[in-house]
């Protein structure tokens, strides 16, 4: 998956500007032979800024921007001045972007509207100049203060798309060509399982110019949760959908245990799925008649909303795309949503399994290697003005 254009996960080193030290300068002026201490202030160090921008749909931008830097902070100078500042670095990232420790798994904040700014390293302070430090009794201190030192912090972003609805099925369930046929996406469709390789995301056109976002994940298989398959590092981009629509052929040997298997692997995920509202496609009905079809429903024992679909021909699509209108404003599913908004809760990374993670990403695990759980601390030899370090 390196080689694809659609980049949901990508690590990369912060570092914020330390601060700038204050000055110890004695005013000298003809005349004036005791000027006293005009020692300036110094800079503050540039903070490392987060910012969820709408025009960027994927980390692609990061992908090979791995280090970011802030300025540091100026010295300050005679005659009272202080130090430049430190210009800020901003990190520009999609919306339904979450960011982890990559140390230690811990989830530190996430990024779900455009224009919002988190600071995520702050600069170190500026220190003070000799003219703050006189007084009555020392009128000519020759000492400044320091400024703080950087912090630097690895991170992990972690994108989960943001839509209305997700499609949840099996490999070669008709979930891609669903997607073509409600919106103008072109995924990749074929007759083999696993056609899907990344998730994709459709504008599904409804009546008095209303729209909904409908997003498509690579299948699913048993023991997705597990790791198996392609699941595992898909499924959080349907975390965030208002609506779940489980996609089944009507040719299953068994659809109800097909749903429940469904249904397990998204619980053992993340039970909070459970609280999303849900629906059944059951799809490739083109090879059915009316009476089939009433014959199938019968026999079906799933208390959510179920419709019959054939993408090809078009039958039952515009049934669906009312279903799921009618879904996602439903009183109770909008304070649902809205409550799983408010109050969504980021479990940290398990530690075990980051190094599987940054494998299956493409990304280095060789620092991963030498961490210690326990031990926060790492190795910077290499990073200039190491004694300036802080860790979060």
């Amino acid at each position: 998956m390196a080689e694809s254009n659609f980049i949901d996960y990508v690590r990369i080193v912060c570092r914020s500007g330390k601060g700038g030290s204050g000055s110890a300068h004695m005013h000298r002026a003809k005349y004036l032979p005791k000027g006293g201490p005009d020692g300036g202030n110094g800079g503050r160090g540039g903070h490392v800024i987060l910012r969820g921008n709408h025009n960027y749909w994927t980390l692609l931008h990061l992908r090979y921007n791995r280090h970011v830097f802030a300025e540091h902070g100026s010295n300050g100078s005679k005659n009272k001045s202080s130090g430049k500042q430190g210009a800020d670095s901003y990190i520009e990232v999609p919306c339904g972007t979450v960011v982890y420790n990559a140390d230690n798994g811990e989830y530190i904040c996430d990024i779900t509207e455009d224009g919002q700014e988190v600071i995520l390293l702050r600069g170190g302070r500026g220190g003070l100049g000799n003219f703050n430090f006189a007084t009555a009794t020392n009128q000519a201190p020759r000492y400044a203060q320091p400024g703080e030192p950087m912090m630097e912090m690895s991170v992990i972003l972690e994108l989960k798309l943001l839509a209305d609805v997700g499609l949840v099925g099996f490999p070669n369930a008709g979930k891609s060509t669903l997607v073509s046929t409600l919106s103008s996406a072109k995924p990749q469709i074929a007759n083999y399982p696993f056609t899907t390789l990344e998730p994709s995301l459709g504008i599904v056109p409804y009546h008095d110019s209303k729209s909904f976002v409908i997003a498509d994940i690579p299948g699913i298989i048993e023991g997705a949760s597990q790791g198996k398959g392609l699941g595992l590092r898909f499924l959080r981009h349907i975390e965030r959908n208002s609506i779940l629509l489980f996609m089944i052929p009507c040719d299953a040997d068994d659809i109800e245990k097909e749903y429940e298997i469904l249904l397990n692997e998204l619980t053992t995920f993340n039970p909070e799925l459970l609280d999303k509202g849900r629906v059944l496609a059951v799809t490739k009905c083109d090879m059915l008649d009316e009476e089939l079809m009433e014959m199938l429903k019968s026999t079906l024992h799933i208390n959510i909303p179920i419709v019959f679909i054939s993408s090809v021909t078009g039958f039952g699509i515009d049934t669906l795309k009312d279903l799921l209108w009618t879904e996602m404003n439903r009183e109770s599913n909008k304070i649902a949503a809205l409550r799983t908004q408010e109050t969504i809760v980021h479990q940290p990374k398990d530690f075990r399994n980051l190094q599987k993670e940054l494998e299956a990403s493409g990304e280095s695990v060789e620092y991963v290697e030498s961490i210690d759980v326990n031990d926060s601390l790492l190795d910077y030899d290499e990073i200039d003005d190491i004694e300036s370090v802080e860790y979060l």
